[in-house]
């Protein structure tokens, strides 16, 4: 059984940056793309909103508006974990970031419902502060 880790998450200053982690055990890290999606702390999970994906070769990544530019998704399949480097963090970055896994494409990815993902994180909370 595939289990999704996250950390990293913390509470920063409007500007700072932070840099989360998704530690991913079981199955076959490697083969599938992997994402990030962020809730804020008074919505739904099926409310929330895509940030990131990257395939499963690390080569091709994919990016919401509201991330381009300021965050970068990366993976290290030797060590079976996908990143979120976060900077220029703003107080609407403030929510309980996960990570999913599904597909093995970025297309793949973002196409599928978040329901329809195969495996998903417990979530890390990222507080904003102005």
């Amino acid at each position: 059984q595939v289990r999704l880790v996250e950390s990293g998450g913390g509470s920063v200053q409007t500007g700072g940056s932070l840099r989360l982690s998704c530690a991913v055990s079981g199955g076959s890290f490697g083969s599938y793309a992997m994402g990030w999606f962020r809730q804020a702390p008074t919505k739904e999970r099926e409310l929330g909103e895509f940030v990131a994906c990257i395939n499963w070769s690390g080569h091709k990544t994919y990016y919401s508006d509201s991330a381009q530019g300021r965050f970068t998704i990366s993976r290290d399949n030797a060590k079976n974990t996908v990143y979120l480097q976060m900077n220029n963090l703003k107080p609407e970055d403030t929510a309980v970031y996960y990570c999913a896994q599904g597909g093995s494409s970025t297309t793949d990815f973002v196409q599928r419902p978040p329901g329809n993902l195969d495996a998903w994180g417990q979530g890390t909370l990222v507080t904003v502060s102005s």
